[in-house]
C-alpha cells in the first residue's frame, strides 16, 4: 500500500524541483535565524542565495551532532519557543543531549512520514499495531503512534518492558504490526517459548524494526522465530525521529521520503560526496522542518544509495541497510568491521543463541577483541571439550570470513542483558590515555 502516490511515485524531475525550492526556502531559514548557521556561511564565503541547483548544496559546511550539543537546550531551534510544542531529546550518553523541537507542522510531517512508512509495510485501518518502541523523550513511541493514528489502525500504546504481559496483550488484542528494536523482537520470542507458548502462533504478520543496525542474518532468525516479515525503518532524533526512511515489502533498500529530507553519501574521511552505490556517510538536510532545521547533517550511519525506482512502484530513493556508525566501526590490529559483520556470522552459529557482545581490551599495547556469545542450554552444561569445539568453530568461521583472529567464548544462556531498547554490543574495557 503507498499511503501518498503524490510524492511516493514522483517523477525524478518534478521531484528535484520541489528539493530545489524546499531547499533555498530552508538555506534561507536556518541564515535568517540562527548566528550559528550565518557564521559557517559566511566563513565559507557563502550565502544562501548562491543555492542555484541541488548539486550546490555540496558546497556549504556540514553539521555535526558536537555542534547541536553546543547549541543545548535551545539555540538551534529555528521556530519561536511559543511555536515549540513537543521536545525530544536523543539520549546524551557521551555528552549533552541533542534536544528537538517541534512545531505543530513539524507533528503533522513526522506523522504523515510514519505514516508511509507504515504503509511500506502494509499497514491498514483494520490493523492492530502493538507499538512495543519507548514512549516519552524517545522519539520512537510517539513517532509511531502519530503515523500509526493517522492511518487509523487501533493502536496499542504499550512501550517496552513487561514482555510476559505484552505477549498476552498480543494474544488477546489480536496485534497484527509489531513495532520494536530487532533485539526486542527476539526478546519477545524468546519469552513466549519460556511462557510455553509457540512465537510463531502469535496473531503477528509484520514486524517495522529499528533504532539498531541489525543483520540480514538476525531477518532471518526473528523471520523464522516470529513468523512474520521483519522490515527495516530508519530515523534518527536529529532529523525527526522514525519515518526518515522505511523498507517495503520487496525488502530492497528503505525508501527515504526525500520530499522532506535531503540526502547525500559523502566519504566520512574526506566529506566528498560518493556516486550511487558506493558506500559511505548518510548525510542529510531537512527540507520542510520548522522547529529544528538541519543543512548537511552529518547522520554517522554508513550505508548506500540507490536511485532507481522500486518494485513496489515507489520512486523515491532507497537507502541500504544500516552497515554500521562511522564511530563505531572497530579497527583491530590494521582490520576495519562493523559489528554487523560479526552478527552475521554469529547467527549462523546453530549452537549458539542470537545474543552477544564484543569485548574490547588491551593488552600489552595491542587491541584485543572476544567476542562473549549465549549458547544453547543444552550445549552449555554438555562437557568442557565440546564447548572448546564450539568456540574453535567460531573463531575460524570469523577468522575465514573477515581476515582477523579474536577471542570467543562461550556463556550460559541468559547472562547477557536484554534490552527494551537499543542493544549494547559493544563494551570498551580499554585504558585509554
Amino acid at each position: 500500500m503507498i499511503w501518498n502516490k503524490e510524492y511516493e511515485c514522483m517523477d525524478r524531475k518534478s521531484l528535484e524541483d520541489l528539493q530545489l525550492k524546499r531547499l533555498k526556502e530552508v538555506a534561507h531559514r536556518v541564515f535568517e535565524r540562527l548566528l550559528f548557521y550565518k557564521r559557517k556561511f559566511e566563513e565559507s564565503h557563502l550565502h544562501p542565495d548562491d543555492i542555484k541547483s541541488l548539486e550546490d548544496l555540496r558546497k556549504f559546511p556540514f553539521t555535526r551532532k558536537s555542534d547541536l550539543r553546543e547549541g543545548y537546550p535551545f539555540g538551534l531551534f529555528t521556530a519561536p519557543l511559543e511555536k515549540i510544542v513537543e521536545f525530544h531529546i536523543s539520549s546524551g550518553t557521551t555528552g549533552k543531549p541533542v534536544v528537538n523541537g517541534y512545531t505543530r507542522k513539524d507533528i503533522q510531517i513526522w506523522a504523515e512520514v510514519m505514516a508511509r512508512a507504515l504503509s511500506c509495510a502494509g499497514t491498514t485501518s483494520r490493523d492492530v499495531v502493538h507499538n512495543a518502541y519507548g514512549y516519552g523523550l524517545f522519539t520512537g513511541g510517539l513517532g509511531t503512534h502519530y503515523g500509526a493514528q493517522l492511518i487509523g489502525a487501533k493502536t496499542i500504546p504499550i512501550s517496552g518492558g513487561q514482555t510476559k504481559r505484552q505477549i498476552t496483550i498480543m494474544q488477546d488484542f489480536k496485534s497484527t504490526v509489531l513495532t520494536c528494536t530487532p533485539s526486542y523482537a527476539l526478546h519477545i520470542a524468546e519469552v513466549a517459548e519460556e511462557m510455553g507458548i509457540n512465537p510463531r502462533d502469535l496473531p503477528l504478520r509484520v514486524g517495522i524494526l529499528g533504532a539498531e543496525t541489525w543483520s540480514e542474518s538476525m531477518r532471518q532468525e526473528i523471520e523464522s522465530r516470529l513468523g512474520i516479515e521483519a522490515l527495516d525503518i530508519y530515523g534518527l532524533t536529529e532529523i525527526i525521529g522514525p519515518g526518515v526512511a522505511q523498507e517495503c515489502e520487496v525488502k530492497e533498500g528503505m525508501h527515504l521520503f526525500e520530499d522532506h529530507f535531503l540526502p547525500e553519501i559523502i566519504d566520512p574521511k574526506t566529506g566528498k560526496v560518493l556516486k550511487e552505490g558506493e558506500e559511505g556517510e548518510l548525510v542529510l538536510t531537512t527540507l520542510t522542518r520548522e522547529g529544528t532545521s538541519l543543512v548537511r547533517y552529518r547522520t554517522g550511519d554508513i550505508t548506500h544509495i540507490n536511485y532507481q525506482p522500486c518494485e513496489c512502484g515507489r520512486t523515491l530513493a532507497r537507502i541500504g541497510k544500516i552497515k554500521g556508525r562511522a564511530d563505531d566501526m572497530l579497527i583491530i590490529r590494521g582490520v576495519n568491521l562493523f559489528p554487523s559483520q560479526i552478527e552475521n556470522i554469529l547467527i549462523q552459529i546453530d549452537e549458539a543463541e542470537p545474543h552477544y557482545q564484543l569485548i574490547l581490551e588491551r593488552r600489552k599495547g595491542l587491541d584485543e577483541l572476544t567476542v562473549e556469545l549465549e549458547t544453547s542450554p543444552h550445549i552449555f552444561f554438555d562437557e568442557v571439550r565440546r564447548l572448546e569445539e564450539i568456540e574453535a568453530k567460531i573463531k575460524r568461521e570469523i577468522e575465514d570470513a573477515l581476515g582477523l583472529r579474536i577471542g570467543v567464548k562461550l556463556v550460559e544462556p541468559r547472562t547477557i542483558q536484554r534490552s527494551m531498547g537499543k542493544a549494547k554490543r559493544i563494551i570498551d574495557k580499554r585504558k585509554l590515555k
